[in-house]
């Protein structure tokens, strides 16, 4: 991770994107450890098939993950102000999920000169699954 200066930065830029292997049952059942989160929606086949689903689905949480995955790479964690997301599909096994973000504002508050990014994260048909924005103090 490199020091990004607020006058290097323009509205516009992107992020380097964050691409992620598929999605297998194997993360699934990691990040229910790590998360806490054991949802038989997540992790059970069967539980998943009786609620209408074809199948176990990613956490919504576990995507939200992967964006402050690529939020930490751009910049520190200290630096971040604000982060949140809107789940807007299901991150079905076997999507390979790309995290991508932009910079829509430059502005200074609270003494410190911040930027404001639009985050998502899309499956391998471009399909956004997550959205939301993150506030960034450089």
């Amino acid at each position: 991770m490199s020091t990004i200066r607020f006058e290097s930065v323009n509205i516009g830029d992107t992020l380097p994107p964050l691409a992620l292997p598929s999605i297998n049952r194997t993360a699934l059942a990691l990040f229910a450890g790590a998360s806490g989160d054991h949802n038989a929606i997540h992790i059970d086949t069967d539980y998943a098939r009786r609620a209408g689903a074809p199948d176990v689905f990613a956490h919504g949480m576990l995507s939200m993950a992967y964006l402050g995955r690529l939020l930490t790479s751009w910049v520190d964690q200290r630096q971040l102000r604000a982060f949140g997301v809107r789940f807007v599909g299901i991150t079905q096994l076997g999507h390979v999920v790309t995290c991508t973000g932009k910079v829509v504002d430059k502005y200074e508050a609270e003494g410190e000169r911040r930027v404001r990014l639009e985050v998502q994260t899309v499956n391998q048909y471009g399909e956004p699954r997550v959205i939301g924005d993150a506030v960034v103090a450089l």
